[in-house]
């Protein structure tokens, strides 16, 4: 079973280059991030002439995530991060899928700090990882999967000089990343790859693409009973070279059935 990632930045602009990895690569489920629509605007049609049914917390330009299954839709579980009913923000939806327990997540970004924004981020990594708690307690198959907006170590961007102010790289976040690792979470990039880094994204910025000016802010966490099952994790570094890509590439973890 492939349990797959990919911050789509604007599913409807992106479709094709979609499309073309899910034929290829053709994962049993997909969390995708920063859909930039309404559900209504969803290309639910499309993909599911690719065969893939969709859940969607759509928002209007910003965010939204979606949460893709082969044949059988998503049983969907909760369609917001709980902890403050106030937050309207689309970014997280939780799913069962195949008798795992889907977290599709697409935290603040965080910029520019210090600021209100960052205050939100960190605000929301709080929440997210009291519920993540919750969901190891469970003892459930979980995988949370998402663009987290966090580089977890200086190994994990290419340089960190000129990024040195960024609300990515900042002890706060990196601390909350590592308290998940340290309760049991298991990181499948990380752990596929130990001594060189998986990067993830690419900014369109200062030809950091062809210059493989990457960092690794998408990630793949395992609680123990699904880490078990662990056979591989990657990341699908061509699609982020394809015409009309998204700045991500699609990252994946293979669990045995």
């Amino acid at each position: 079973m492939r349990v797959a990632t990919y911050n789509i930045d604007d599913v409807r602009k992106r479709i094709g280059p979609l499309l073309a990895w899910l034929d290829v690569t053709a994962p049993d489920v997909v969390c995708l991030q920063e859909l930039k629509c309404f559900a209504s605007e969803f290309p639910r049609e499309q993909l599911r002439s690719a065969g893939y049914e969709a859940l969607v917390v759509g928002q209007k330009a910003w965010n939204g995530v979606a949460i893709l299954a082969k044949g059988d839709p998503p049983l969907e579980i909760r369609r917001s991060l709980p902890g403050d009913s106030a937050d309207r923000q689309a970014r997280y939806l939780e799913a069962a899928v195949d008798g795992i327990v889907i977290g599709c997540c697409y935290m603040p970004n965080g910029n520019p700090q210090p600021g209100p924004k960052f205050a939100y981020k960190m605000q929301w990594f709080e929440r997210f990882n009291r519920h993540a708690a919750s969901l190891l307690a469970t003892g459930h198959p979980v995988v949370l999967a998402g663009d987290f907006n966090v580089v977890p170590t200086d190994a994990d961007i290419y340089a960190t000089r000129s990024f040195k102010d960024n609300a990515l790289l900042q002890p706060e976040p990196r601390a909350a990343y590592q308290q998940l690792l340290d309760a049991g979470w298991t990181d499948a990039l990380s752990r596929q790859s130990p001594d060189k880094s998986l990067y993830t994204f690419w900014s369109y910025l200062r030809n950091r693409w062809p210059r493989d000016a990457g960092m690794r802010i998408d990630h793949l966490l395992l609680n123990p009973s699904t880490a078990s099952r662990m056979r591989g994790a990657g990341v699908d570094r061509a699609v982020r070279g394809m015409e009309g890509a998204s700045d991500h590439a699609p990252a994946w973890v293979d669990l045995e059935d």
